[in-house]
């Protein structure tokens, strides 16, 4: 009876702390930082109204179609991608965001401006709604896969017009693709693996480069700016962006 009781009682100390710090999640104020978050080096690009973390790409300033509205960096129609104004090589990088049907965007990390289009640099995490965008129906460029490399899951992404967390982890060669809390995706970049899937597999006749391959530099990059893709057509929402740098 003693254990019983005992084991009740750890089982309700559990639920407790289970439901404060659920109840401590939903009161914090989005895009903001918790002091944990602060101490652990975290920090924001994007408060909320100010845009100034960010600039178009191979521009001075940003395109006007991206916007702060009610608390979310937002753009509507097609308009130029954006990149941080700050490079990083070791990074680890959260945000919420949502698209309606058909929406379709992507994150880029460690890319440069050598080229006309940012994707020509940098590897892709992908952002999509998963069931009417063409790039939804192959997981290889479906939401949250490494872009034309390695394949998504299905089931993970939430509907159109609902809220998704994205995590995104680079450390040296390894980068990892989290989408709401489970991980997609993860490789070594310059790999034997990445650079056979990129330029194509001499001894497999039935393996083909990539549309990057003609890119000498692409993916090759140690340190570079976070991109967001504003070339397609539709609406993106973000929020609660934050990065910390990995030592």
């Amino acid at each position: 009876m003693t254990r019983r009781l005992l084991s009740l009682a750890a089982l309700v100390m559990i639920t407790s702390t289970i439901s404060l710090a659920q109840s401590t999640s939903a009161t914090t104020a989005a895009n903001t930082l918790t002091a944990a978050e602060k101490k652990a080096g975290w920090t924001l690009l994007f408060d909320g109204t100010s845009l100034a973390a960010w600039r178009g790409y191979q521009q001075a300033d940003l395109p006007p179609e991206w916007k702060a509205v009610d608390g979310t960096m937002t753009k509507v129609k097609t308009t130029n991608d954006i990149v941080t104004r700050q490079q990083y090589d070791d990074f680890e990088l959260v945000l919420d965001w949502k698209l309606p049907l058909r929406g379709n965007s992507g994150i880029f990390y460690r890319a440069t401006e050598k080229e006309t289009k940012v994707y020509w640099s940098a590897p892709e995490y992908q952002l999509a709604e998963d069931s009417l965008t063409p790039d939804s129906r192959n997981p290889m460029t479906s939401v949250a896969a490494v872009y034309g490399f390695y394949p998504s899951k299905r089931g993970v992404v939430h509907r159109a017009g609902e809220w998704n967390t994205t995590r995104l982890v680079a450390k040296g060669p390894h980068v990892e693709h989290w989408l709401n809390g489970e991980l997609i995706a993860q490789y070594e970049l310059w790999s034997p693996e990445w650079l056979r899937k990129l330029r194509g597999d001499p001894n497999d006749p039935n393996s083909k480069p990539l549309k990057f391959a003609p890119y000498a530099d692409f993916g090759m990059a140690k340190r570079g700016f976070i991109a967001i893709q504003g070339d397609h057509n539709g609406e993106l929402s973000m929020r609660n962006i934050k990065i910390r740098e990995l030592k």
